[in-house]
């Protein structure tokens, strides 16, 4: 029997706050993340300064202090013996501009940090891509309602720019705030 294949996003789903936690560095004060409109937060950094933000992530480590969101690997551990399960992450910066250079820093960063996170899903188990919505799989979890295409469970990860659904929008997946919840719909 063929296993169910499941898309595991990694940036608000697996990890959490680290690139808030660099903004909030950069501009020197905290920010309420359920006050942040924009999905991108580096848009709260004013057009005057990016280039100095940008400038600013060159020698930043986005994971290296962080770990897994909890429950995610005990359950990511427990769904791998049910289902075929892929992480899926952008590594390309937006303002690609002057950030290419980022963008491989950051591939190189989430490889290493999959691989000591989650031991049990090889690097063939890994896609790292910009657009998610070409991707069909049977399941997939996402806090980007557009990621969530092309599956017949869609699994939205709560987060803050994620909660102005239409009803209609809202009707069309699971919301869930943890892992423990995936797992109760998964299991």
């Amino acid at each position: 029997m063929t296993k169910k294949t499941l898309m595991i996003d990694m940036d608000d789903v697996l990890v959490q706050g680290n690139f808030l936690e660099i903004v909030q560095n950069f501009l020197g004060r905290k920010i309420n993340i359920d006050e942040v409109k924009s999905y991108f937060l580096q848009s709260l950094v004013p057009e005057e300064r990016q280039e100095e933000f940008w400038n600013y992530l060159k020698d930043k480590k986005f994971y290296q202090n962080y770990d897994l969101v909890e429950n995610a690997f005990s359950v990511i551990e427990k769904l791998n013996k049910k289902y075929d399960i892929y992480v899926v992450t952008s590594f390309i910066w937006r303002n690609t501009d002057f950030n290419i250079d980022l963008s491989g820093n950051l591939l190189q960063e989430k490889y290493y940090f999959l691989q000591e996170k989650l031991p049990f899903l090889g690097p063939e188990k890994y896609i790292f891509l910009r657009n998610k919505k070409m991707l069909n799989f049977d399941i997939k979890i996402d806090d980007c309602l557009d990621n969530l295409e092309n599956a017949s469970i869609k699994i939205l990860f709560d987060a803050w720019h994620n909660r102005n659904l239409t009803k209609e929008e809202e009707k069309s997946v699971k919301r869930v705030t943890n892992w423990q919840e995936i797992y109760n719909i998964l299991k």
